[in-house]
């Protein structure tokens, strides 16, 4: 048994949630060779690995984010030309990248946000957000953290599933 399969409630239901989308994301890069996931397939900048390493990214700064405060994240108003870059190069496979490679970081990351939101003593905790332009809210609870990674990783599975299907035809449902 699995400690997710030893959680009940809240926290089961959220990361069920979680692992089903996680899935679903994952499921798009079935068989495809590190090059094919490097392929644009629409007019966006979306590849499939990119997708993987963009969301893996967030999942990690959302899920430090919890423990540390605005501080796991910096101050988005005050991005240099090269922060962006580095957050640009998070949607595409570069030339040391591999689909095993991503997936493996996904996985990792995937295990400790697992981990711990397991062990948290109170999902309604709650972090001031880091100063972004896109931020309406002043604040955001563990919880609410966790609902924005299912959210986010549900939203870039669906993009993956059209990219997919349109780099080959295979889909994930239907």
């Amino acid at each position: 048994m699995t400690m997710t399969e030893q959680l009940t409630g809240e926290r089961a239901d959220l990361l069920a949630m979680l692992a089903k989308h996680r899935h679903f994301l994952r499921l798009t890069t079935r068989d495809l060779t590190d090059e094919q996931a490097g392929l644009r397939t629409t007019a966006s900048e979306l590849c499939l690995g990119g997708l993987i390493k963009h969301v893996t990214s967030v999942e990690r700064g959302w899920a430090e984010f919890i423990v540390a405060g605005p501080s796991a994240m910096g101050d988005f108003t005050q991005m240099t030309e090269e922060d962006w870059q580095k957050r640009a190069d998070e949607f595409r496979m570069l030339p040391d990248d591999t689909l095993e490679g991503v997936l493996d970081a996904y996985a990792e990351v995937a295990r400790r946000t697992d981990e711990l939101v397991a062990a948290l003593p109170d999902l309604g905790a709650v972090q001031p957000l880091p100063k972004a332009p896109w931020f309406t809210d002043t604040e955001w609870s563990a919880r609410r953290v966790i609902m924005h990674i299912v959210a986010e990783t549900a939203q870039h599975a669906g993009h993956a599933d059209i990219i997919r299907e349109s780099l080959d035809g295979a889909k994930s449902m239907g």
